[in-house]
């Protein structure tokens, strides 16, 4: 299986290579060519071209292929956070009050804070289990189709890391803490827990790059993976699909995000599934 010339990009590589250079030039504008992300932005848009252009060529296509799809789960999860530095360079200030008003327009309230009657320790728990248990499926989704049809592959990547590069671009232009830090004054009810809440904290205090609110990739890559193992791996979704729904509700209960970014988020990764679908079917084989 040859695939597509290696004149044509797939979907997901025109988008990542248009976010490489929006955040490149950005970057040389605010902050010089020699800085640490300036560089490190320089190096991945340098890499993917030389990807795009070289592989596949003869030999084995479809190890090319692979090799080639495989940059982009390794330098967009990678990249989540060098985002914590580079987008405070272009964009220092936060837009949480902005997407406050979007939800004061919207729905007339902030749901975490309508939620707080729900808070009790147990339902904490489980939320923070739906809200972990995304990063192994995840990255058990990126790489069990890494190894599977190499046509599923290509829309699987296509579908998913044009989601990535869309909500990486959404974080450059809205960067926002979310509720649980920009609202923290508001909260009236602590979300206690046990152990699997304060695991959850722990991960999302250290880990987050405190740019990725808007849009919510939480929601839309999970509805992403799910709709694809919907079709290619009906077990998986049957088994995730109770804690997706869960991590989609968790978004708000512990407070991580706005109603605009769920939203947001859902809608994107309905239109990346559909996109990909879609744009696979219109390359030649």
């Amino acid at each position: 299986m040859g695939g597509i010339p290696r004149s044509s990009l797939l979907l997901h590589e025109w988008l990542c290579l248009g976010f490489f250079v929006w955040m490149l030039v950005q970057l040389v504008v605010a902050a010089g060519f020699s800085n640490r992300d300036t560089l490190i932005f320089a190096s991945l848009l340098a890499a993917n071209c030389a990807l795009v252009y070289f592989l596949p060529r003869g030999g084995d296509r479809g190890l090319g292929w692979r090799l080639r799809l495989l940059f982009y789960p390794v330098a967009m999860n990678l990249l989540y956070f060098l985002l914590g530095t580079a987008i405070p360079a272009i964009h220092p200030g936060r837009e949480d009050a902005a997407l406050q008003a979007v939800d004061q327009a919207l729905i007339g309230t902030n749901l975490s804070i309508r939620m707080q009657p729900w808070v009790h320790p147990a339902l904490t728990d489980f939320f923070s289990f739906c809200y972990m248990l995304y990063f192994l499926y995840l990255i058990v989704g990126q790489f069990s189709y890494l190894f599977g049809d190499l046509a599923v592959l290509k829309k699987y990547y296509a579908g998913l890391f044009s989601l990535y590069a869309v909500g990486y671009f959404g974080y450059s232009l809205f960067p926002a803490l979310g509720p649980y830090l920009a609202m923290g004054d508001q909260f009236g009810v602590p979300l206690s827990g046990g152990w699997l809440s304060a695991v959850n904290e722990k991960i999302v205090l250290s880990g987050s790059n405190r740019v990725d609110v808007f849009p919510s990739l939480h929601c839309g890559n999970a509805l992403y993976i799910l709709l694809s193992d919907y079709q290619h791996k009906r077990w998986r979704f049957w088994a995730y699909l109770i804690p997706c729904i869960g991590l989609w509700l968790s978004t708000l209960y512990l407070r991580y995000h706005y109603f605009v970014d769920v939203v947001c988020g859902l809608l994107l990764g309905w239109l990346a599934w559909k996109m990909a679908n879609r744009y696979l079917r219109e390359q030649p084989a």
